[in-house]
């Protein structure tokens, strides 16, 4: 059983993470953490150790969070052609369930810290490149198994892959215009179907 501090810190974290994503680490002030968690400043930072550790801790819950969707609903392919696919249809519901939550948490603490938050900053590129390396996986799995072209780079493919992909994210949170997304992963689908999986003859 958790204790008591172990329960505050939780709720803490789940309150200020929506604030921080859609706030950005400088921009969000103390006022903003007391007003979501209904807390003192005393009864915050007596659970961690500075404002860049609770910003930390908030991104680390956004990005599991978020990153636990897209798995949960790519775990559904039975073989790396019918992962990319998932992985496509998810995005395309990416912006709704989102839009309110902030955005993207590894797009937005990237362009948030890059200049004024060196850790915050290094975290979002790490979590970025693991993504980015989950999918060279899949393709080189799909290339191993014959289902996509032997000629392909796994790893320049997946980069071609995620770069579409979060660009129109991008775009679409930047506009508030959700077709950015779904006019990306009808490019991303013919691009899988005629550059990536192995044609017929």
């Amino acid at each position: 059983m958790k204790s008591k501090a172990e329960q505050t810190t939780e709720f803490i974290i789940e309150k200020v993470a929506p604030v921080f994503n859609k706030k950005g680490y400088t921009a969000t002030s103390l006022s903003d953490l007391e007003e979501a968690t209904g807390l003192t400043k005393g009864a915050i930072y007596g659970n961690f150790e500075s404002k860049e550790d609770l910003a930390v801790k908030a991104f680390q819950y956004n990005f599991k969070k978020v990153n636990q969707w897209l798995y949960d609903f790519m775990i559904k392919g039975k073989n790396p052609t019918e992962k990319l696919f998932l992985m496509t249809e998810f995005y395309r519901n990416y912006y709704d369930f989102m839009v309110d939550f902030g955005g993207c948490p590894i797009i937005n603490v990237t362009i948030d810290a890059k200049n004024i938050n060196p850790t915050l900053y290094a975290l979002g590129c790490y979590e970025a490149k693991k993504m980015e390396g989950k999918l060279t996986k899949i393709i080189q799995m799909g290339i191993d198994s014959k289902e996509f072209r032997e000629d392909l780079n796994a790893e320049q493919t997946a980069k071609v892959l995620y770069t579409m992909i979060d660009g129109s994210i991008l775009m679409a949170f930047s506009h508030l215009d959700k077709t950015y997304l779904d006019s990306m992963m009808d490019f991303v689908d013919n691009y899988i179907r005629e550059r990536i999986i192995q044609p017929v003859i």
